[in-house]
């Protein structure tokens, strides 16, 4: 979970920036092996451009790969995250449609993202989050009771994408009965670009998906309004009421923001965590053997293959210069965490997996003031899954060759898989 998650609703942009350069083109960059690994493209942009004007099928950004360059930029006040500022670059960026969910503490710069930011981290503070651990706990043994007794699962949808999505909606206080309709519209902006539709159709889906969100969202609201809980959304609603703190569109706004960003990014997280202990046996085994080391492999998994490989979009609101290359007022800039994460200046052996690997500052949930706000949330979910996985399902391995796995499309904002077919020893429910 990342508070520097993706905004919704990708289209491709009215205008762009004046490039100082030609841009790599998306065909030649986006490619199905990018997909697969991405991470040989960041060793060659490390080395030859860490700097480098790059085209998606969204818009055209400047991709900073360097772990020391790409720390700096994420709290350079220089690149901004308003998206909405004068020059509507949010517009530009992902369309008219999509300002009722996107205008939050995402998108936006001090001092309106401490303001908002202040309002909701309460919410997370820590000892509320430790309060969550039983309820996560059962959630874990009830998705492992269903598939234990089969032998086979398919990991993706049977265990990491409705484990953090059900422990978002209690948060955030979505009725049970709405829980699977939620999960169902947030799929299809996770999976945008991975169907077979054309693009225009493909992005008039995700437009329908955000209109029903938002105004599922909205009348949540008015119903929590009416008939408060124990629970996020009505907490926002206080704070909303006392002297108007929190507009009713901000409101709606944090809702899907945390909603979104509190279940997608985990998910895919947990994905690509069991895909690399079960494609390095060894580091499996030993974390088997030593589930006292789980802490330090959360952070070794998320340092070694992040759900968002780059940060959300910035954009440069004056002339700067990132190792020699001027990035121009107006131009959008992606943050490569992933390959920050595998920068050698920084990381020994940083494209080995090492679940002994000391603590080190990676940048998986941001750095500066858009750090993660849910990371504490974020870390006991994966502790308590991927913890529970290893040590209820034995003989846990991949049922297809890695290379058939399906996955997030190469353009994708987010690094994860559509699906994670498993098979093991069956057990009896316990």
């Amino acid at each position: 979970m990342t508070a520097d998650a993706e905004p919704a609703d990708p289209a491709v942009p009215a205008e762009r920036a004046e490039p100082a350069e030609r841009a790599v083109p998306a065909a030649e960059f986006y490619t199905d092996e990018y997909a697969v690994d991405p991470y040989p493209t960041y060793a060659r942009l490390r080395a030859d451009c860490p700097v480098r004007l790059v085209a998606s099928p969204r818009f055209e950004s400047y991709l900073i790969t360097r772990y020391d360059d790409a720390r700096e930029a994420l709290t350079d006040p220089r690149l901004s995250k308003d998206l909405y500022g004068p020059e509507q670059h949010y517009l530009r960026f992902f369309g008219p449609n999509s300002e009722g969910l996107n205008k939050n503490m995402l998108n936006s710069d001090p001092p309106e993202h401490s303001r908002l930011r202040r309002l909701v981290s309460q919410a997370f503070a820590p000892r509320r989050i430790e309060a969550l651990r039983p309820r996560v706990e059962r959630i874990v043994d009830e998705l492992i009771g269903a598939i234990a007794p089969r032998g086979e699962s398919d990991l993706m949808h049977d265990f990491a994408v409705p484990l953090p999505m059900v422990v978002i909606c209690d948060l955030l206080g979505v009725p049970k009965g709405d829980h699977e309709q939620v999960l169902a519209w947030t799929q299809v902006i996770r999976t945008s670009g991975s169907a077979s539709r054309p693009p225009q159709q493909e992005r008039a889906a995700v437009q329908q998906v955000q209109s029903l969100l938002h105004g599922y969202l909205a009348g949540l609201v008015r119903a929590k309004r009416t008939t408060p809980d124990d629970d996020l959304i009505s907490a926002l609603i206080d704070v909303c009421d006392q002297g108007g703190r929190l507009s009713e569109r901000e409101l709606v706004s944090t809702a899907f923001l945390l909603l979104f960003a509190g279940h997608q990014t985990t998910a895919d997280f947990i994905g690509n965590a069991m895909l690399a202990l079960l494609t390095n046996p060894d580091q499996l085994d030993l974390l088997r053997a030593r589930p006292e080391l789980l802490p330090t492999a959360i952070e070794e998994l998320l340092r070694f293959d992040g759900p968002l490989p780059v940060a959300s979009p910035r954009v440069a609101t004056e002339d700067v210069e990132y190792d020699g290359v001027r990035i121009p007022r107006g131009a959008a800039v992606g943050v490569v965490l992933n390959s920050a994460n595998r920068d050698p200046d920084h990381f020994t052996d940083p494209d080995r997996l090492d679940v002994t690997r000391e603590r080190g500052p990676h940048l998986g949930f941001g750095h500066g003031v858009h750090y993660c706000l849910g990371v504490s949330l974020a870390r006991m979910e994966a502790r308590i899954g991927i913890g529970a996985l290893l040590r209820r399902l034995p003989d846990l391995r991949i049922a297809v060759p890695v290379d058939q796995l399906r996955r997030l499309p190469p353009a994708s904002p987010f690094r994860g898989l559509l699906e994670l077919p498993v098979s093991f020893t069956s057990t009896a429910i316990h």
